[in-house]
């Protein structure tokens, strides 16, 4: 038998691809969402200080 640190799950791909429509997965979902925040943020860093 197999103990619980032994067990690894099948890597999934980040984006899935059915029925002519595209998924994310939980940790692409994230990972973009994260990505867009620090882009945010840091444009709104720069407006505040007049850069932009």
């Amino acid at each position: 038998m197999h103990s619980k640190n032994e067990i690894t799950t099948k890597k999934q791909p980040l984006l899935m691809r059915q029925d002519g429509r595209v998924w994310f997965t939980r940790e692409a979902e994230r990972r973009f969402y994260f990505i867009l925040t620090m882009i945010m943020l840091a444009v709104g860093i720069l407006y505040k200080s007049g850069i932009i």
